[in-house]
């Protein structure tokens, strides 16, 4: 039976519209870059997001868990979620386009699978998903270009990390499950990123020296941008358009962030994709298309 709830047209609206969002964050954060380091970039959009979704909290009066254990599984999120993808994916900006690290983003759903079929005894690989998946891997090749690997210089190394990123953003949705299933989710991600946060500050002060607030008006507009907006709100803005379309039809937010990222960073950042990289996106769209079943099933009823 297909339990895949339809999309509503004010549900297609806010998929477009957190799109965008996240869309521009890429270009925004590459912004940040020229000024600030990688670490103080996810320094600044954890820390402010923090105080942003905390008055959310309090605004709609809901309780603050108190159970240590709850604490721990913030922690883990905010390492999982934040520190470590956003670390990963902002130096990786530093060497290749904002486009492109939308592209590879993109993969996040496809080892979201695989962590679920390996961590839950329910989420086990279907020949849908194993198709879709396939076509995800050889997506992520072709935008990548295994022959720039066998050089593996420094804009490989960037691209390996963003697809690290992505990994651990698939583990958090596994940590998450597990650990944070009965919290609210404005609750949950006010405490994610005030686990990231508690890591966050020191070791971008480590690594980067004194994180400073004297700087640039456009490096600020940057990163309210994609702190407030692009973290914070957007965050709001997902678990609205979870509950109106439901987690199988979100995946489709995957495939509409990096036109958004690519037309943003060729306008303002005068970026240029090769055309493997589009063709990579391509084949990694289907894969996703496969995975949310839509084309599955029109394939399935063409052949009664």
């Amino acid at each position: 039976m297909n339990t895949q709830k339809s999309i509503s047209t004010r549900a297609w609206a806010e998929m477009l519209l957190l799109a965008m969002i996240w869309g521009a964050s890429f270009v925004s954060i590459r912004i940040a870059l020229d000024e600030i380091g990688p670490m103080t970039s996810v320094a600044h959009r954890v820390g402010w997001a923090m105080l942003a979704l905390w008055a959310a909290v309090l605004v709609m009066r809901l309780p603050i868990p108190r159970d240590p254990k709850v604490w721990i599984g913030f922690l883990g999120m905010g390492l999982l979620n934040n520190v470590i993808p956003f670390g990963l994916m902002a130096w990786g900006q530093l060497h290749i386009e904002s486009g492109l690290t939308s592209i590879l983003n993109a993969a996040t759903a496809i080892f979201g699978v695989i962590a679920a079929s390996i961590f839950f005894a329910d989420e086990r690989i279907t020949p849908r998903k194993a198709v879709g998946v396939m076509l995800g891997f050889a997506g992520v090749a072709t935008a990548i270009g295994l022959e720039n690997l066998r050089a593996f210089d420094i804009r490989s190394l960037a691209q390996l990390a963003v697809i690290g990123g992505t990994i651990s953003y698939a583990l958090a949705g596994v940590w998450a499950r597990k650990r944070l299933g009965a919290q609210p989710p404005q609750v949950a991600a006010a405490g994610m990123v005030t686990g990231a946060t508690l890591i966050m500050l020191p070791l971008a002060w480590i690594v980067e020296g004194p994180i400073s607030l004297d700087l640039q008006p456009r490096t600020y507009l940057a990163i309210g941008y994609y702190a407030l907006i692009a973290t914070a709100l957007a965050y709001l803005l997902y678990y609205r358009v979870l509950a109106m379309a439901g987690s199988g039809n979100l995946m489709l937010v995957t495939l509409l962030i990096p036109p958004f990222a690519i037309v943003l960073g060729a306008v303002l950042l005068n970026e240029a994709l090769r055309p493997a990289a589009y063709f990579g996106f391509a084949l990694l769209a289907l894969g996703l298309l496969v995975l949310d079943g839509r084309i599955w099933r029109l394939i399935k009823g063409s052949v009664k």
